[in-house]
C-alpha cells in the first residue's frame, strides 16, 4: 500500500504562495534550474501539484514571480548597504563599514545571494540578464560613490570606470568565498584586507602631494 501524501492545510493564499517560492529557491540552490519542475516543488514545499497549481497558474508564472521576489529582495539589502550618498567625513570607514553591511547581507540570505554569485547549472538567460542589469545599476552607483571619496581622501587619480567594474569583481569573488568556504575567507579578514589596501592607497596619495 502506498503511503498517502500529508493533507495540505488550508491556508492563506499569500502564505501558500510564499511557500512554494521558498520551496522552489531551495530546490534551485540544491539542484539548479534543471532540477525545477511542478512536483519537485510540491515534494519540497510538502504539498500535492494541485496546491501548487491553486497557488500559480503554471511553472513559469511561479518561476517569474520568484525572480521578481528575489531580485527585490537583494536590491533592497544592497540600497541598505550602500546608500545613494557618501555623508562621512572618512571615507574609508565608510566603505569598509558598507563592506562588512554587504557581507552580513550576504552570510544571513543565502539563499537569495547563491543564486546570484554562484549561478546554479541551467540558469535561464532571462535570470542573466536581470543579473548583468542589476550588477551594472550597482556599478554606476559604486562608481558615483569613488568619484565623491576620492575628491574627499584626496586621491589617488585613478579611473572611476574602470575601477568601479573591478571593484564590483572583487565584491563577487569576496561573497564566492564567504559562501564556498566561509572557515577560511571570514568577515574580519576580508575587512582587515581592505583597510590594508585603502592604507596602501592612502599612503600613494600622499607621498603624490
Amino acid at each position: 500500500m502506498s503511503k498517502r501524501r500529508p493533507y495540505a492545510a488550508r491556508v492563506p493564499l499569500d502564505v501558500r504562495r510564499e511557500q512554494l517560492l521558498d520551496a522552489a529557491i531551495q530546490v534551485i540552490v540544491r539542484d539548479g534550474y534543471a532540477g525545477v519542475s511542478v512536483d519537485a516543488i510540491a515534494r519540497e514545499a510538502g504539498v500535492t501539484r494541485p496546491v501548487v497549481y491553486g497557488a500559480y497558474g503554471d511553472l513559469g508564472e511561479l518561476l517569474g514571480a520568484l525572480l521578481d521576489r528575489q531580485q527585490a529582495r537583494a536590491l533592497a539589502q544592497l540600497a541598505e548597504a550602500l546608500p545613494d550618498e557618501l555623508d562621512s567625513d572618512d571615507p574609508d570607514a565608510f566603505l569598509l563599514d558598507a563592506l562588512r553591511a554587504l557581507i552580513d547581507k550576504v552570510t544571513t540570505d543565502e539563499l537569495t545571494w547563491r543564486p546570484i554569485l554562484l549561478a546554479p547549472l541551467g540558469t535561464p538567460e532571462a535570470v542573466r540578464d536581470r543579473i548583468d542589469a542589476d550588477r551594472e545599476r550597482i556599478r554606476q552607483q559604486i562608481a558615483e560613490l569613488l568619484s565623491i571619496g576620492l575628491e574627499v581622501r584626496g586621491g589617488p587619480r585613478i579611473d572611476v570606470e574602470i575601477a568601479s567594474h573591478a571593484l564590483i569583481g572583487v565584491l563577487e569573488h569576496f561573497g564566492r568565498l564567504l559562501l564556498e568556504d566561509p572557515d577560511r575567507f571570514d568577515a574580519d579578514r576580508l575587512v582587515s584586507f581592505a583597510a590594508g589596501l585603502l592604507a596602501v592607497l592612502g599612503r600613494r596619495a600622499a607621498t603624490a602631494d
